[in-house]
């Protein structure tokens, strides 16, 4: 573990691509629209640097925002948005370190074959039984000297994280994961479940997994067969790859490779699905999804490529890589997902950038449904989905090419807290940005202590 205070790196200068421009921007340019600006940036620090070591998810905690790392995680100190500091980074290798916060803990996805449980760990076959992976659990009391609590092993590691709330200093982490192998030994097929680990927040080093239900018992997505020709093809469900919990409202939205899913999480040990859908056509990987706050729709992205490739250009087209909005319609257990539109930002990229729908939150503004997202190297945008027939985007910010060869690099996570935008890009750092539009403004009086986007609050309640 080592301790960076007081870092603020400048934002560096750079050419300014014309916002109107049809043409991508050039490598190290930055192109935006007139309602957005660059605040600051602090590139990746100490073990967290280098280019394999991507920077991944965000949660936030009062003036605090925790970054993940493929090596670790980040703290920064965002009490002066326009002027971040670094706290602390904690080396911790294991991808994704996906990240979630509750109380005084902070929750570690590790979906890596490890020699262990602790950050000193190597990587090690999943053919080994004796190989770790799951989640990690640190007490964040003290933000500049994080320590590390538990470890709990979980099926098939921890690709993401989701934190659900339990009864009063309890909470539960649904484990997300995928893709299992019958080579390894703890992650066998079928793998239609996920792992709950119930934390007792006062005694975190008793925390472990009391429930893996089973949310596919007919198997889930076939899928389409290995070797179908790029853009198409759609992944066979086995396990989900993120959830969303809305918990005031008692659902969640899963994305779970071959399907998209509502579910009930009103006894939150024993989540059960509502409705699925499933878009052959068009979605290849059902990657995440966010609510709108009145939670009558959801937004499910689509990781064409695995997030490696270069799939906003013309020759992909609007609707493979892209968002659907659907419209949750009747009521209970009768609920069902009707498709509205798609949404995928309007701006051809090089075939350098890796670009494709990722993760992003609501922007707070009462009856309006607005969303900051990710996009890799296609940069972030800010859209309005309020008509979910009509999306159309209201800002938007990127960079030109991070590599001269196709490189996977860019925003993996934007996030708007407490009025600015926060951007973990994988090989940048961190990006504060600000949008400053009639659209977006009411958002910037909504003050929250604390913020896991997969765990989303109810705004105005």
């Amino acid at each position: 573990m080592g301790t960076l205070t007081g870092i603020l790196l400048a934002v560096s200068a750079v050419m300014v691509a014309p916002a109107a421009s049809a043409e991508p921007p050039g490598k190290d340019e930055i192109a935006k629209s007139p309602n957005m600006s660059l605040l600051a940036n602090i590139p990746k620090q100490g073990p967290m640097a280098g280019a394999a070591n991507l920077g991944s998810d965000w949660a936030f905690k009062g003036n605090y925002a925790f970054g993940g790392n493929y090596a670790g995680f980040t703290v920064y100190d965002i009490s002066k948005p326009s002027k971040p500091k670094v706290v602390t980074v904690v080396s911790c290798p294991g991808s994704q370190n996906d990240v979630s916060l509750a109380g005084n803990l902070l929750f570690l996805s590790t979906d890596a074959s490890m020699s262990d449980d602790s950050c000193q760990a190597v990587p090690k076959p999943a053919t080994d039984k004796t190989a770790w992976e799951g989640i990690k659990i640190f007490d964040i009391s003290d933000v500049r000297n994080p320590r590390y609590v538990k470890a709990v092993e979980t099926k098939c590691g921890s690709h993401t994280n989701t934190l659900v709330p339990g009864k009063k200093g309890t909470s539960y982490i649904y484990v997300s994961s995928y893709r299992p192998d019958g080579t390894y030994p703890d992650c066998q097929p079928p793998h239609d479940l996920i792992s709950i680990i119930k934390v007792p927040h006062k005694n975190p080093a008793s925390a472990g997994v009391i429930a893996e239900p089973v949310l596919f018992p007919d198997g889930g997505n076939p899928g389409d067969p290995v070797g179908t020709p790029w853009p198409n093809g759609t992944s066979a469900t086995s396990g989900c790859h993120d959830l969303t919990a809305y918990p005031d409202k008692d659902i969640m939205a899963g994305a779970c490779m071959g399907d998209g899913v509502l579910f009930d999480i009103s006894d939150p040990e024993k989540p059960y699905t509502i409705t699925s859908v499933r878009d052959d056509e068009n979605f290849a990987f059902w990657h995440s999804a966010t609510f709108n706050n009145k939670a009558n729709k959801i937004v499910f992205t689509d990781e064409l490529g695995g997030g490696s490739a270069a799939t906003c250009n013309t020759a992909v087209g609007q609707q493979k890589g892209a968002n659907a909005i659907y419209d949750i319609v009747g009521s209970g257990d009768k609920r069902k997902l009707r498709f509205r539109s798609y949404y995928k930002i309007p701006r051809p990229n090089a075939d350098t950038e890796n670009c494709v729908a990722h993760n992003g939150s609501l922007i707070p503004v009462k009856g309006r449904d607005i969303m900051v997202q990710a996009w890799y190297q296609g940069g972030i945008s800010v859209w309005d989905f309020t008509d979910s027939r009509k999306p159309k985007e209201i800002g938007w910010f990127e960079r030109g090419p991070w590599s001269d060869t196709l490189q996977i690099g860019g925003s993996w996570s934007a996030y708007y807290y407490n009025g600015y935008i926060y951007s973990n890009d994988i090989q940048k750092g961190l990006d504060v940005l600000k949008i400053k539009d009639r659209a977006t403004d009411q958002g910037e009086r909504v003050r929250l202590p604390l913020l896991n986007a997969q765990s989303q609050p109810d705004y105005f309640d």
